[in-house]
């Protein structure tokens, strides 16, 4: 069930308001406030909850110079992070890495 609210706010940041729905591609101002307080509350209840769990994604051609050797290198230093890292041989040049970290929000 959908409520009804009204929102006095200056012009200049309604005029903000405005380009960020339009750069956004959203319908209306209504659709883009119920993005806002999602992510808000998302936020919240991640500060809440303290723990959270990802995976960064990483597609690199290994021919690169030094490349492997970096990653390795910052993968060392975020060790208490990782989770796991999984490596994948795309084809001759390119590979994949999933690094499963899991850490503070």
């Amino acid at each position: 069930m959908l409520r009804r609210f009204s929102v006095s706010m200056e012009a200049d940041l309604i005029d903000q308001f405005d380009a960020f729905i339009r750069a956004r591609g959203y319908e209306n101002r209504s659709e883009a406030i119920r993005d806002l307080f999602r992510k808000e509350f998302v936020q919240e209840t991640w500060e809440m909850d303290g723990e959270v769990a990802g995976v960064i994604t990483l597609a690199y051609d290994h021919h690169q110079p030094q490349l492997q050797q970096k990653i390795t290198e910052i993968q060392h230093e975020g060790h208490e992070l990782i989770t796991a890292v999984t490596h994948v041989h795309m084809d001759h040049d390119n590979c994949l890495e999933a690094v499963i970290v899991k850490g503070r929000a």
